[in-house]
């Protein structure tokens, strides 16, 4: 089974609201997921990126394959943070 790590976007227009999945990869952006690891809200100020480390790295160990939004936002936030 091919798994990917990416962001499952909730809210109503206009003002999204994200939960950090892994779900295989054949499913839809919004379907049934595997196991939720974190959250991501763009519009509270500051943005809140919440993640279980623990779990993420354990996905990624197993093979799993991250989408290039949560890439580009786990980047970012490695770049503020350090």
């Amino acid at each position: 089974m091919s798994v990917t790590v990416r962001l499952m976007r909730f809210g109503k227009k206009g003002h999204p609201f994200y939960r950090i999945v892994v779900l295989d990869k054949r499913k839809k952006r919004d379907g049934a997921y595997i196991e939720k690891i974190g959250v991501y809200n763009p519009i509270s100020s500051p943005a809140v990126f919440n993640y279980n480390k623990d779990r993420l790295s354990y996905w990624l160990e197993k093979g799993a394959q991250l989408s290039a939004g949560l890439q580009r936002l786990l980047k970012i936030k490695k770049f503020k943070t350090g």
